[in-house]
């Protein structure tokens, strides 16, 4: 994948992690692209334990292991700063 592409999946993955985790208020476009590209690299390594494929491309499979990353990153920033 490029580097559009990375972006582009990272900014879709972190606003709908950022939806499901309820800090959509609090962050803004850069931070959910940070925090969709973080996202795809936990998703990636969480999938790879589980024996599945990780990032695959520019799909929609890519987006789904993103998102999983993505809330798990944010589930720990919540649970690290004390918020709901």
């Amino acid at each position: 994948m490029g580097l559009i592409s990375w972006i582009i999946i990272g900014a879709l993955a972190g606003w709908i992690a950022s939806m499901i985790t309820g800090r959509n208020k609090n962050m803004g476009a850069l931070a959910n692209i940070i925090v969709g590209i973080i996202g795809g690299l936990i998703g990636g390594f969480i999938m790879s334990i589980f024996g599945g494929s990780g990032i695959t491309g520019f799909n929609i499979w890519s987006l789904l292991v993103s998102v999983l990353g993505a809330v798990v990153l944010l589930a720990i920033i919540n649970a690290i700063s004390g918020k709901k």
